[in-house]
């Protein structure tokens, strides 16, 4: 088994996974529906078409920066322009200067694929958003790496800067069956993220995860 990473760095993100309408939500963290989007968008896969072997991949985040939320306040007009028409107030909410792992577990020769993708995409990437890009790469060398995802999301090297407290505990948010061993610390969580169908049909089945908060193993310079 290995475990891709996947850097989630940038100046603005949104992880909305309750979005409707005009209202634009966004999780504390990156979504599974969000994250596996992104690796499609990188692959060329169609909105219309079958991501099953990317849902079945388990998934996990570290969060080293939680970022602040922000709302932005937007008007828009259907038919700009015309005295009659009506003018919508949208509201969208987003992360500012946050930084993210996510992992990704399942079969090497898949993640070794997502992981070419993402190194050279098939349609730009971004952050939940298509106007928020990613400020670093999303890969890193030897981003494929052997284990099991909570193990390698342990590992992985500390997306923190000057101003943040290195020492401070990381936040994990992991698929439930991720963890073994004694889980009596730890808090359960759902997260309706889980693609059960093509990303057109925005079908989405609920996530049992688990929460918890841990120091780091080392401190380490990003790779």
């Amino acid at each position: 088994m290995a475990t891709l990473l996947i850097r989630l760095v940038g100046p603005m993100q949104a992880w909305g996974t309750r979005s409707q309408f005009d209202d634009r939500d966004t999780e504390a963290e990156p979504s599974k529906s969000g994250v596996l989007g992104l690796c499609a968008a990188a692959l060329g896969i169609d909105r219309a078409e079958p991501i099953d072997h990317l849902a079945a991949l388990r998934f996990g985040v570290r969060v080293d920066r939680e970022g602040v939320v922000r709302t932005d306040y937007h008007t828009a007009q259907l038919f700009p322009g015309e005295r009659k028409a009506n003018t919508s107030v949208t509201r969208r909410a987003y992360l500012a200067d946050a930084a993210f792992w996510a992992a990704l577990e399942g079969k090497r020769s898949l993640l070794e694929a997502l992981d070419a993708a993402l190194r050279n995409p098939y349609w730009p990437l971004s952050l939940g958003r298509k106007s928020f890009p990613p400020a670093e790469a999303l890969w890193l060398d030897g981003g494929v790496r052997d284990g099991e995802l909570l193990e390698v999301l342990r590992s992985a090297p500390s997306l923190r800067g000057e101003r943040d407290d290195a020492g401070a505990p990381y936040r994990f948010v992991v698929d439930r069956d991720a963890v073994l061993g004694d889980t009596r610390r730890l808090s359960p969580g759902l997260r309706r993220d889980d693609p059960t169908a093509p990303f057109a049909k925005r079908r989405y089945a609920l996530r049992d995860v688990w929460m918890f908060s841990e120091a780091p193993l080392a401190l380490q310079e990003v790779g």
